[in-house]
Order: structure tokens, then sequence, then C-alpha cells
């Protein structure tokens, strides 16, 4: 199997530009929703079940089906599968905005939850086949992990401004014109690849994807399906012995280290993004935009953070930016119901951008490293997947917590955990 960078490649970077704003609706059509959420609570009236699952109807579609979708890019093109990818983002989210009951609501976030999950991996394919060499390929994944970031808090500033202007339905229309110029985009800058050959392996395919939402479900819900759900994850491994194409082929246990990893670190992203919008609101009583607005050094950090990190190239990084993350995370755990925003916010926010930033890009580079480029695809939505679940199995665990703080200090010893292995990776 071989792949063959796409025909109209430029020099330049705007084929990243358009890729990575892929990725920033994927992250912004998680966080857009968190500060909506008492709003679309109250119009759909939403119970707490419904609440969660409006998140992780998104969350966990896309994260069960990223093996196959970044699978079906290796097999078929990867940038044919992206723009069928974009193009039912875009139709989903046109869809959520015009829903008229909670159950809508979350098929249609579970369909946005699928085009995800097909343009996310083939996206950060594309970004690793166009940008080959090391220099150039760290300043891309910088950029990556920048957008992530951004796109993790732009989408709380965007909701809390669109959801006091012109109410909750704006927080998915908005994304369905963005949509809509990166599939243009993408089919008029970024070349076609020649698809790589071989097959999708549909019972494993099917396997997995069902295997993953049964546990998630399962650990937040009803728990036999959680045991159905390691059954079929049992059968998926079974098949992939057997079969002459895996899905998930040995070859890929060199990069099983950082993926684990980025499990734990989705964890902690989903639940931040989850519980910080709530306690600003429903503690500090911020109003949407206020809750936005205060995130924005949260933003920015990020984001800088990220851009740095992809220019470095010390290999203590890491554990060091998780133990900053882990620090700042403990600070944000004290959640005083009269919290100053310098002391309860600002300084906890600043820590936790530096520790995310350095964590996403790191981790992001080393579950790329060594993989053949017949497997970009796969190795992008392993990557992703692995984030994904991770986070929705994480807020299944943090849910049921009694408090925000020890929400946010169950992810600073998450934090910790992460840092003390990545330095045995190291």
């Amino acid at each position: 199997m071989s792949r063959t960078a796409p025909q109209r490649i430029t020099t330049g970077w705007i084929p990243l530009a358009v890729l990575a704003t892929a990725q920033f609706l994927v992250v912004l059509s998680t966080s857009i929703v968190n500060v909506a959420l008492p709003q679309i609570r109250t119009g759909l009236d939403l119970s707490d079940t419904g609440q969660a699952w409006t998140v992780n109807a998104y969350v966990l579609v896309f994260g069960a089906l990223l093996l196959p979708g970044g699978r079906a890019g290796d097999v078929y093109g990867l940038r044919r599968v992206f723009l069928l990818g974009i193009g039912l983002f875009a139709l989903s989210s046109l869809g959520a905005a015009l829903v008229p009951t909670a159950i809508a609501l979350i098929v249609c976030r579970a369909v946005q939850g699928v085009g995800a999950a097909l343009l996310a991996p083939t996206a950060l394919a594309l970004v690793l086949t166009l940008y080959p060499d090391r220099k150039r390929r760290g300043t891309a994944l910088g950029v990556w992990g920048a957008v992530s970031g951004a796109g993790g808090a732009a989408g709380v500033l965007l909701s809390g401004l669109l959801t006091s202007l012109y109410g909750w339905r704006a927080v998915f229309a908005v994304m369905v014109p963005l949509a809509l110029t990166v599939l243009v985009a993408t089919w008029l800058l970024v070349g076609a690849d020649r698809p790589g050959g071989g097959t999708l392996d549909a019972p494993s395919a099917m396997t997995v994807t069902a295997g993953l939402v049964a546990l998630t479900y399962g650990l937040s819900g009803p728990w036999p399906l959680a045991v159905i759900g390691l059954a079929l994850l049992g059968l998926f491994a079974a098949l992939q012995r057997r079969s002459a194409d895996p899905l998930l082929p040995a070859r890929m246990k060199i990069v099983a280290v950082p993926n684990v990893l980025m499990a734990l670190l989705g964890a902690v992203w989903l639940g931040l993004f989850y519980f910080l919008p709530l306690y600003q609101q429903r503690t500090l009583g911020y109003s949407p935009l206020e809750a936005g607005l205060t995130q924005l050094p949260l933003a920015l950090m990020i984001t800088l953070s990220s851009w740095v990190t992809g220019k470095v190239s010390d290999r203590y990084v890491l554990p060091v930016g998780l133990l900053v993350l882990a620090a700042g995370l403990g600070w944000l755990s004290r959640t005083p119901d009269e919290g100053i925003f310098p002391v309860d916010l600002l300084g906890p926010a600043l820590l936790i951008g530096i520790g995310l930033g350095v964590a996403f890009v790191r981790l992001t580079a080393m579950s790329s490293a060594g993989v053949p480029p017949a497997d970009s695809g796969l190795a992008g939505g392993l990557v992703n997947a692995t984030r994904q679940i991770g986070g929705a199995v994480g807020l299944s665990f943090l849910t049921p917590l009694p408090s925000y703080g020890s929400a946010f200090l169950a992810c600073a010893a998450l934090a910790l955990l992460i840092s003390a292995l990545s330095t045995r990776k190291a």
C-alpha cells in the first residue's frame, strides 16, 4: 500500500490554514455548546442526563468512529473522505440549529460526530503528508495545537456572545457557513491524493464502534452495557488477529504509549471545558458572555504555548508542562463561592493554558512518530480517537463527583499521572 502526496500542493502554508480551520470546527463544536447548556436545557426541557448527552452524543460518536474514519481515508483517499466529512458536518449543524425536541438535538449531535470522525483524522493525515520534513511538520503541529486550543476557548466566547444576542440555536447555525467555506477551499486548494488501496475491515469497524459506544454509555448509566462493550472490544481484538487487512495492525504498537497518554489528557481536557463554564455560571453568577470573556486568557495561553512548543525539541518539555497543568488545576479546584477573577480564575487559567498547549502538541507529534505514510490516516484517527474516548469515559467518572472543585482536583491528579508516565517514556 502506498500514499502519494496531494498533487496540487503549494510550498506555502495556505493548505495548512484550510485544514487547521477544519480542526478548529471540530473542537469548536464541543466547546461552543458548553456555555449554552443552561439555555438549551431551558429551551428544550433537558434533564441532567439529556444535558450531559448533548455533549456526549457528539464526543462519543466522534471518538468511536475515528478509527474507521482514519482508515477509510487511507483506503479511499484522504481528501475524498475529508470532503464527505465536512459536508456531513455542515448539514448536521444546520439540523441542530432547527431541532424542535431534545431527542432531535441529540441525534443531530451524533450525526455531527460522524462527520467530525471522517474529517478530523484525514485533516491531520493531510497535514502530515503535506509537511513531511521535521522542521515544517513541527511548525504545522504547533499551529494545529494552537488552533485546537483556540477552538476550545473561542467556542466559549462565541457561545456566550451568540446565546446572549440570538439564543442558543445560533451556536449551531454559526458553524454552517464556516464548514461550507472549508469544503470549498479544500476542493480548490488541497490536491487529491491517490487512494492507498486495500480494504476497510467492516466487521472490525462495526465491532469497535459498538463496543466503544456501549462501554461509554454503560459507564454513565446501565452498567450491563459497559460489560457488553468490553466483550465487544475483546471480540474486536480477536478479529484483528485473524484479519488479513486489520483495522488496527500490529505495527501501530509503536505509538501505543503516546495514545494512552492522549486518552488521559482527553479526560482532563473535556472535564475542564465541561465544568468550568458551569462553575462560572451556576456558582459565580456569570452570564454566558461573561463566562466566555473570562476564558479568553486561557485560549490565548493555549495558543501561545502550542506555537512555542512546536519549535522546541527538549524531551523534558512534556513532563514539565504537565506539572504546570496539574498546578493550575489544583489552584482552580478551590472554587470559592465568592471567587475573584484575577486570583481564582486568571491565575489558574494561565498555568492550565501553558500545560494544555505543551501536552497536546507533544502527544500529537509522538502519536505520529515512526508511522509509515500509508498509515497516516489511521494514525490521525487513532490519536483523535484516544483523546475523544478518553474524554467521554473521563466525563462519565467526573460527572458524579460531589462538586466542581473535586472534578478539577481529579483532573489535576490525572495530569500528574500523565507527567509521571511521560517521564518514563522520555
